[in-house]
């Protein structure tokens, strides 16, 4: 068994198997990057080069439809990838095969208000109190009772929030760009005035988070305006120039919304080290058809997630193993030379970090960089799943 999990280790992370030393990840966070990116699987056509099919699949319950990606062995041990926004269980096509070949169970669902989950009109149905009971009652609903975790965006907020409210649930969790700040505290406390300065920019980059709050309607309607422009604006990698300088959500509200004067996005070239033109095809589609009222939505609770994150178990104490992968070039989320991550690190027992060079797309802009720390983790923490 070890040689044929080596063997596919190998081939699955491009030529370099993962190992087993705790070492490998310093708990400051060692650089984990590799400038070339994965195969590319055809998820539209559910098919992969791992040879395990993706099938889609839908879960129904009284309160929520989960529709999701499946790919591995049925009895195998599971991971569950949660997006963020405006993304779709898509967004972890790189990783679905990948982890799959390397002996795992892997589900990436479409999340409430995304591509064929349930939508709902009602921007206080899209609280972190419901989404994690969503996932919830998507682990019952596939027969297990703990899952590995990983989350992006926002997707890791809803990660951050099974580990401190539901930790029975969890055999280890991981987040990518955005850290723990426990028990409902304001990432405002933690913005870099040495970049945002208190006068200029009082809320920092999280300025964008109030434009939502005032004009909700409107920045909803200036995405839809031109959806495929807005899939090409967002979905681009990580610019070093931007370091040190002010991110462009931190003055949406003075630009008059992300579009200023347009009120639509420019028809930028499609950067292709992030999306293949099927992928923006299948973005584009899937926010056609349910627009961004949903996942604009997530923005609108931050009084109810505060009140839900003050719940947490053991205080917000986290002692699974946890790892957090910094995107060294995320400038909204930007955890490297800020004070962010400070609170996981105070919060958290069991913590590896890592560094990958891009921006916040780093899955789809580097995924062979993010697979290699997640498989690295998981045999280095979780040994009986990785050999399972």
């Amino acid at each position: 068994m070890e040689l044929s999990r080596r063997t596919v280790c190998a081939a699955a992370l491009g030529g370099a198997a993962a190992t087993t030393s705790g070492a490998l990840f310093a708990s400051a966070g060692v650089t984990a990057a590799t400038p070339k990116r994965a195969t590319a699987y055809s998820v539209g056509g559910r098919s992969s080069a791992s040879g395990f099919p993706i099938t889609e699949h839908v879960l129904k319950t009284d309160r929520h439809t989960s529709f999701y990606l499946a790919c591995g062995d049925v009895n195998a041990p599971m991971i569950i990838f949660v997006h963020g926004w405006p993304e779709l269980s898509h967004s972890w096509r790189h990783q679905l095969p990948v982890f799959a070949a390397l002996g795992f169970r892997v589900i990436a669902p479409d999340m409430r208000g995304y591509g064929r989950s349930s939508v709902y009109s009602v921007t206080s149905d899209y609280t972190l109190e419901a989404i994690t009971a969503d996932m919830r009652e998507l682990l019952a609903g596939l027969g297990r009772k703990k899952a590995i975790w990983v989350g992006h965006d926002w997707g890791s907020p809803v990660v951050w929030s099974i580990a401190s409210h539901h930790p029975e649930l969890c055999e280890g969790v991981a987040n990518l760009c955005v850290p723990y700040v426990p028990n409902g505290e304001s990432f405002i406390s933690y913005v870099d005035r040495s970049v945002y300065p208190a006068d200029k920019y009082p809320v920092g980059q999280w300025d964008y988070w109030y434009y939502y709050a005032e004009n909700f309607v409107k920045a909803h309607t200036e995405f839809e305006a031109n959806v495929a422009g807005t899939v090409k604006l967002l979905f681009r990698k990580g610019n070093p120039d931007g370091v040190g300088k002010p991110a462009f959500t931190a003055s949406i509200r003075a630009n008059g919304g992300w579009f200023g004067d347009a009120h639509a996005a420019p028809d930028l070239p499609r950067d292709a080290d992030v999306l293949t033109e099927t992928d923006l095809d299948t973005y584009t589609a899937a926010l056609t058809r349910n627009g961004f009222a949903g996942p604009d939505s997530w923005y609108m609770n931050p009084a109810a997630n505060a009140a839900y994150g003050a719940t947490s178990v053991h205080s917000g104490r986290l002692t699974m193993p946890v790892l957090f992968l910094h995107a060294k070039y995320d400038y909204v989320c930007q955890t490297v030379t800020s004070e962010l991550a400070s609170p996981m690190r105070a919060y958290c027992s069991d913590l590896t970090e890592g560094v990958v060079e891009t921006g916040h797309w780093m899955a789809q802009e580097n995924p062979v960089a993010v697979n290699k720390a997640l498989a690295a983790w998981i045999s280095a923490k979780l040994p009986s799943l990785w050999w399972a």
